[in-house]
């Protein structure tokens, strides 16, 4: 079953890219593993979808040791608070695509610099400035980029959103094009440590119009490991307790 949602995402996104008139290597699949047994983990690994993360660090710890066998590519999505950065720097984690305020930067950056180490990360904006949303506010993002853009540690690849949840798919598209905006416009700067290559934005429900805006990265969970019984602030909240 896995197998064949994996293909059928994968198909998704092929047709996804031949109408908006793009190439499928450059959307990457990302596994939300939130929640998921390991062994059904497991089950995508070997099928060669290697790209995987999480959202709570209690939940990767719990995880890392029983995944490494297949050599996977961690990321980190959820909200991430201070106190936890200690805890998060203990696993091979290759992005953290959750940064949204320059003081949790800093503090990562003084961890990583005592390990002598650099990050990739990825700036959360709140595009659909939903309260229950973390993020930076959009037209707080450019800022929050530059001050962050000093901290020689932290190398930033791109933007991340959550578009607004709702049953009509559509709703989701213009917190997508507002965050193709700001890519744009933080490119113009050219600042030091930014890149801007990355986007990631778009999961099961509305991967197709976040990748007809610009997204290089979709973060799959439903859709391959079916549906969570689990309020959105699990997924959000870092404090939140694992059942």
């Amino acid at each position: 079953m896995i197998t064949r949602n994996l293909q059928a995402i994968s198909q998704r996104i092929k047709n996804a890219c031949t109408k908006a008139g793009r190439n499928p290597h450059e959307v990457k699949i990302l596994l939300a593993t939130k929640t998921v047994a390991v062994d059904r983990i497991q089950l995508a690994l070997q099928a060669g979808y290697t790209l995987i993360a999480e959202n709570k660090v209690q939940e990767l710890s719990h995880k890392y040791t029983a995944l490494q066998q297949f050599h996977p590519t961690h990321h980190f999505i959820g909200h991430l608070q201070t106190n936890k950065i200690k805890d998060l720097l203990r696993y091979n984690i290759a992005c953290i695509q959750s940064i949204d305020r320059f003081d949790l930067a800093c503090k990562l950056h003084q961890r990583l610099q005592a390990q002598e180490r650099t990050m990739d990360i990825l700036i959360q904006v709140n595009t659909s400035a939903e309260e229950s949303k973390f993020g930076v506010a959009p037209e707080r993002t450019i800022d929050l980029v530059q001050q962050i853009s000093n901290l020689t540690s932290l190398k930033i690849k791109g933007l991340m959103t959550i578009g607004l949840l709702s049953a009509d798919r559509e709703q989701a598209r213009p917190c997508f094009r507002l965050l193709k905006q700001l890519q744009q416009q933080i490119r113009v700067v050219n600042m030091p440590n930014v890149s801007m290559s990355e986007l990631s934005m778009g999961m099961s429900a509305d991967l197709d119009i976040a990748i007809e805006e610009g997204a290089t990265i979709v973060r799959i969970g439903t859709a391959v490991f079916g549906e969570r019984n689990y309020p959105d602030s699990y997924y959000w909240n870092e404090s939140a307790t694992i059942q």
